[in-house]
């Protein structure tokens, strides 16, 4: 089922959206210590501050925030067993690390990593939500492994099935086109980084130092961890069909969809409608998008061979080249300068030194054979013109959903249906909407979930029911009648299908 009609959000207003919310959530000098000369030693100052005390997995904050004293401990600890930071503040190597401390932690106090609030007469220190889920994305961003479709595909179609036997809304619907979304997107920026990885191991490292970086960061991890299942039956990404034509029957199910765009209208939209079938329509593309990832699977083994094949090269010149070709040489020639050699003669062989059979034999030449006449042939006027003409033709005849929309639509000139004897056809093209109409008519009336699903496609914004009589003769065209319905919207209480 091609999907082509579905509305999309325009990239300008996300991107405008993206550009206005960032500032708004997070302070603007925020990232200055992670662009200081210093930015390493700060993120892992960070990192250590979100194990200890702001992160997921840290105890239980205290419900007014912590003491300064005991961030100021933590900022100490880390700073011992750091290297030397490059002077920023005015500190040196000899300044003592409490001062240092202090410094580090005026800085993030004014990059707004943390928010200071006075309860009685002490002072509790503590971090915005939105400063901590910032840099739990940073952490998750930084120690991102290897990724298991298997799961991922799971969990998309447990979610597609509950979403389709009305046991979950809206919420799953979001929740399940952002993994399919997620999914994608890494399986295609693993061949990129696969790329990155290989380029970045140049020949300037030793043998042993290649070895281990492509183990630990091309194997270990950008890899998929069950890339080698991927292309077997007993994967659940075997199942993707199955998942496709859920989704298939979701968006082409007035009941689902009505009640799907009635959750983004109540809880994402506030009661915009437009709004909430654009959203409504950008998740179930991002879902018809898993059909891609055969695409995407082929080009990660193009780069995957072809790393391989790059890294046994290499392995296979640095083992040669590490031979002792020197101490053999030099062997070779003490060997052969011990040993006793026999008389040598005089260096020329036995027989005629020049004769007519020793001479080389004169090259063939082999002549090309002229182009035929139909490479240098010009076409002349009449048959450029006979070739747009048909060109011209074939264009008046081609239909697409968009032209029998319009066409549809200037019949009907505002009424609820018509009957085919009264349409009005003036021109070829009329007439090969005429079939089309027909031809879906007959998709629409047959009793094939299938043949229905792929009519909708076609027919937009209209509906196309057969009648029972028998075909009707015409002056100009012949066939069964037919009538159009404009398709009534979603929400209004209708399914808008004939009994």
């Amino acid at each position: 089922m091609a999907v082509s009609g579905l509305m999309t959000i325009p990239a300008g207003l996300a991107g405008r959206s993206a550009a206005k919310l960032l500032f708004e959530r997070l302070p603007d000098r925020l990232f200055a210590p992670l662009a200081s000369a210093n930015r390493h030693q700060y993120w892992a100052l960070l990192c250590r501050l979100h194990v200890k005390r702001f992160g997921p997995d840290a105890p239980l904050p205290p419900s007014h925030g912590f003491a300064v004293r005991e961030i100021m401990q933590d900022i100490e600890d880390e700073l011992v067993t750091q290297d030397l930071w490059e002077n920023e503040d005015g500190s040196t190597p000899d300044t003592p690390i409490g001062i240092r401390a202090n410094a580090v932690f005026n800085r993030l106090m004014e990059s707004g990593w943390f928010r200071l609030e006075r309860h009685g007469m002490e002072k509790k220190l503590t971090m915005r939500p939105t400063v901590s889920q910032f840099l739990t994305l940073l952490v998750s961003f930084a120690e991102i492994g290897p990724v298991f479709v298997s799961g991922k595909i799971r969990s998309i179609e447990l979610n597609i099935q509950q979403i389709a036997e009305g046991k979950a809304d809206g919420d799953t619907l979001v929740e399940t086109a952002e993994q399919a979304r997620n999914l994608l997107e890494h399986v295609r920026n693993t061949g990129t980084n696969i790329r990155d990885i290989m380029e970045s191991l140049s020949a300037e490292i030793t043998t042993a130092q290649y070895v281990q970086r492509f183990f630990s960061d091309y194997i270990e991890k950008v890899f998929i961890g069950d890339y080698r299942e991927l292309r077997t039956r007993e994967h659940p990404l075997s199942r993707r069909p199955q998942i496709l034509r859920t989704v298939e029957d979701l968006y082409g199910s007035d009941h689902h969809r009505a009640r799907l765009i009635a959750w983004y209208e109540t809880k994402r939209c506030a009661g915009d409608r437009q709004r909430a079938e654009q959203l409504f329509e950008k998740d179930i593309q991002r879902l018809f998008d898993l059909r891609r990832i055969d695409e995407y699977l082929d080009r990660l083994d193009d780069e995957i061979r072809r790393a391989n094949r790059r890294a046994l090269a290499f392995l296979d010149y640095r083992l040669r080249s590490l031979r002792p070709v020197d101490h053999m040489v030099s062997r070779a020639i003490t060997a052969a300068l011990a040993c006793q050699p026999p008389a040598l003669g005089d260096p020329f062989p036995a027989g005629e030194m020049v004769s007519g059979e020793h001479l080389a034999e004169p090259r063939k030449l082999t002549e090309r054979t002229a182009p035929s006449n139909l490479r240098r042939q010009i076409p002349s006027e009449a048959q450029l013109a006979r070739s747009r003409i048909m060109l011209r033709a074939r264009e008046v005849r081609s239909i697409t959903p968009p032209k029998l929309a319009e066409y549809v639509l200037q019949q009907l000139n505002g009424k609820k249906s018509i009957e085919s004897e009264d349409l009005v056809y003036e021109c070829i093209t009329d007439i090969r909407s005429y079939q089309i109409l027909s031809a879906v008519g007959l998709a629409m009336s047959a009793n094939s979930r299938r043949l229905h699903l792929s009519a909708m496609t076609v027919a937009r914004g209209f509906r196309v029911w057969m009648h029972d009589a028998p075909e009707m003769p015409g002056a100009d065209i012949s066939g069964r009648p037919f009538s159009i319905e404009a398709r009534k919207a979603a929400g209004d209480g209708s399914t808008g299908q004939r009994r």
